[in-house]
């Protein structure tokens, strides 16, 4: 007799469906033995095109997800992957073995219904069920129909509860993955190829994230998580790919919220003989094109606010939003110690490392950002913040980059790539030294991509996109998780923190609880104390 796991509290029904299975298995109807299906039509097609269905035969499966009726006559809703529709069955059209174990199907059951198109008295296209047939048996209850799977934690956990239960949430998922084929049929069109590059790296630049370690037992080296696409896809421009764009997984160690995943989908491009002023043009038309092809329009609601993609972005530069909203001209401050003075006047914390530029950054984030609603790119970023790009000739405190900003939330990222291997070597200094201060976000000296800038790079736009947080825009959810099938969350398994401080070694002292051993957190109070210092 099939037994169903033993938890605490749980319900004698999910043993009932057990006890149905063995009924099954005695009479030689073992659903799990079953390899495939018959089915030749979809629920949506029916309902799109009945007069053509009519009265027809046909063959649908899916997941049974309400039932009714009584005596001789019953009435089922099955799901499939693109709609619903209901399931006529009588005694008299399937007997009384047939239909004695239709009315024993529960609902979550996948089944086979064969039978001919029909309207019901009340108007409904149905299923006249001539034959049908158990695929595969349901074990465990959905959540109950008119409160659905409402535990959001519980939402993420169990993805596949969530799309059965949410329609709304498998039209999000759908969603995604027409925006990110639009976006494919967008660059291809425009002489772009897509490529491919490590996500293993001994160095990982591009971007200032905190990476994750590992170790390649196979080579006895330790490796990390790329945190960006940047450096390799820049390589392949040196080697003559002129029009290069990846989308992959990236994967930063930071923490969580509403618009940030430790890991997330990221879009890196790259173009020879181009500048930012051509990303600026690309980027405009590929989100016009990307609504108009998967939602039919240009204006996107989120959040109650519409969003118009159809008019010119915005252009506004850094120093100008700070000077709109914050009412700070940092074009009148000539030091680093006047700007963190101003900075002590507004009330905008900084670090005792941080220079002018750092801080004109720190401003745009308090008080600009979140005004940034319709698209806007805000441009000419402080070199402070911008090592891997071309100086401002006219300015070279300044660097040819721009940030898409839209709902105030930062969008894309690009830049006229530096192509010096002279000046890019002195970023890299400078990014190491910040590094020795504290910074665990800082880029390290990558020699190769040195080498490969040496060999020459032509001029080069460059810029990413965050996948996700566009989904998250043209989809109007909350939150990045929502975007996500599977988004990180805590093992429900991980001891509490107080159980891991009791297995540590009594000399082990990590206020954190979480360093992997005592070098890593040895390293992490270090970089602590420089910080503070």
């Amino acid at each position: 007799m099939s037994q169903k796991p033993q938890q605490a509290n749980t319900s004698d029904v999910i043993q009932v469906r057990y006890d149905k299975l063995d009924a099954l298995r005695e009479a030689g109807r073992d659903p799990f033995v079953i390899t495939t299906s018959d089915r030749d039509t979809y629920t949506q097609d029916i309902k799109n095109s009945f007069e053509t269905y009519e009265n027809k035969d046909v063959c649908v499966a899916g997941r049974i997800m309400s039932k009714r009726g009584k005596g001789k006559v019953s009435f089922l809703d099955l799901h499939d992957k693109t709609g619903k529709i209901q399931i006529f069955a009588k005694f008299d059209d399937l007997g009384e073995e047939e239909y004695g174990f239709l009315k024993k199907w529960d609902i979550g059951d996948i089944v086979e219904v064969k039978g001919f198109v029909f309207k019901t008295q009340m108007g409904e296209i149905s299923i006249h069920a001539k034959a049908v047939r158990l695929l595969s048996k349901s074990l465990k209850p959905l959540p109950e129909k008119y409160h659905g799977l409402t535990n959001t934690d519980l939402r993420y956990r169990q993805r596949y509860v969530d799309l059965i239960m949410n329609p709304e949430v498998k039209d999000t998922f759908v969603k995604r993955s027409m925006i990110i084929s639009s976006i494919r049929r967008f660059l291809d069109a425009q002489g772009f190829i897509e490529v491919e590059t490590p996500m293993l790296v001994s160095n990982a630049g591009g971007a200032a994230a905190r990476p994750f370690m590992t170790h390649f037992n196979a080579l006895d080296e330790d490796l990390k998580l790329r945190i960006s696409l940047e450096l390799y896809l820049k390589r392949l421009i040196v080697g003559g790919l002129e029009r290069v764009y990846e989308i992959g997984r990236v994967f930063r160690n930071e923490g969580v919220d509403t618009r940030h995943n430790p890991e997330f989908t990221l879009m890196e491009l790259y173009q020879a003989y181009t500048d930012y002023n051509g990303m600026m043009d690309l980027t405009e038309r590929m989100y016009r094109h990307v609504c108009e092809e998967v939602l039919g329009t240009t204006k996107v609601v989120y959040n109650g606010i519409e969003i118009d993609f159809g008019k010119p972005f915005e252009r506004v530069t850094m120093l100008d939003a700070v000077k709109q909203y914050a009412g700070v001209d940092f074009n009148e401050i000539k030091t680093d110690e006047e700007a963190k003075a101003v900075a002590k006047e507004h009330h905008v914390e900084f670090e005792d490392r941080h220079k002018k530029g750092d801080i004109l950054s720190l401003f745009f984030e308090e008080f600009a950002e979140e005004h940034m609603i319709q698209p806007t790119f805000v441009m000419d970023h402080p070199i402070e913040i911008s090592p891997l790009t071309k100086k401002k000739p006219e300015d070279p405190n300044y660097v040819e980059r721009f940030e898409l900003f839209i709902n105030g939330w930062e969008m894309a990222n690009a830049y006229s790539e530096l192509n010096d291997p002279i000046d890019q070597r002195e970023r890299f200094k400078a990014q190491e030294e910040a590094l020795a201060q504290g910074d665990e976000e800082a880029n390290t000296t990558d020699e190769d991509f040195l080498n490969a800038l040496e060999i020459g790079m032509p001029p080069t736009g460059g810029i990413g996109y965050g996948i996700d947080r566009m989904v998250m825009l043209l989809t109007d959810s909350a939150a990045i998780r929502d975007v996500l099938l599977f988004p990180t969350m805590k093992s429900l398994d991980q001891p509490k923190k107080e159980e891991k401080a009791k297995e540590k070694p009594a000399d082990f002292e990590c206020a954190c609880n979480t360093c992997p051993s005592q070098e890593a957190c040895k390293a992490a109070q270090e970089a602590e104390k420089a910080t503070q210092k």
